[in-house]
């Protein structure tokens, strides 16, 4: 049995999960020069097939440019200057693109028409409303 990795309620296995630190932008004063506090986290679909085939596209869909060519999501956390906040930040967007791609589609729409009393409603309301404007005109010579 391959090692996992709980996220949420998914155990990921270890080799569709990748994490690497890198240095941040923005505050930070000089720790941001010194430290690797930014994660990038990336899932290997095609090492997960546990997952699902149309759990996987809805996945790599709800991700757009996050998905790469490969197959991969890359989510990148860099909000925090911590790296223990940035990898918690990253696992539970993680997260939630999971369970987003885990719910199922909703049904399609179906078009309605409106009702054969609605639509002669809407014809009594519109025919009215052109006599009221006819009389609003000047007067006819033969009136």
């Amino acid at each position: 049995m391959t090692p996992t990795e709980p996220i949420g309620r998914w155990e990921i296995p270890e080799a569709a999960l990748g994490e690497s630190f890198v240095r941040a932008s923005g505050p930070g004063g000089q720790n941001v020069n010194k430290v690797s506090t930014a994660v990038e986290l990336r899932l290997d679909t095609t090492a997960w097939p546990q997952f699902g085939e149309a759990r996987i596209a809805r996945l790599l869909k709800l991700a757009g440019a996050r998905a790469t060519q490969a197959g991969e999501v890359v989510i990148q956390a860099n909000r925090f200057r911590t790296q223990e906040r940035n990898r918690a930040d990253a696992r539970t967007r993680l997260e939630d693109l999971l369970e987003q791609a885990a719910a199922p589609p909703p049904p399609p729409r179906r078009p309605t028409k409106p009702g054969r009393t609605a639509v002669q409603k809407r014809l009594d309301r519109k025919s009215r409303r052109g006599e009221v404007k006819k009389l609003r005109g000047a007067p006819h010579d033969g009136d």
